[in-house]
């Protein structure tokens, strides 16, 4: 089971993950991209950082726009190290901020 992290700890973690808030005991971020391909491709690129590391963000997308919610179902829907390590995943591929 995966531990909940302290509100420090997450404040703490955000300054490494730009962009994201956390809102209802989750990492949030929304991105706009050029068109409804390159947001699919995103979240094609997104699913495999997240099946390796078994961890499978919530998340949305209406055209050009993808919602991303982490948090960690076995924690309680908390947020744990393991949502923080896939939202840096992201941002490392993510070419728009």
């Amino acid at each position: 089971m995966s531990i909940p992290l302290k509100a420090q700890k997450i404040a703490a973690a955000r300054t490494s993950i730009p962009g994201w808030n956390f809102e209802g005991d989750a990492l949030v971020k929304t991105l706009k991209f050029g068109s409804f391909r390159e947001a699919l491709s995103f979240m094609v690129r997104v699913g495999f950082e997240a099946e390796e590391l078994n961890h499978h963000p919530e998340w949305t997308n209406v055209y050009n726009k993808v919602v991303i919610r982490l948090n960690t179902h076995d924690a309680g829907n908390k947020v744990t190290a393991k949502d923080v390590e896939l939202a840096r995943r992201i941002e490392k591929i993510s070419w728009v901020k």
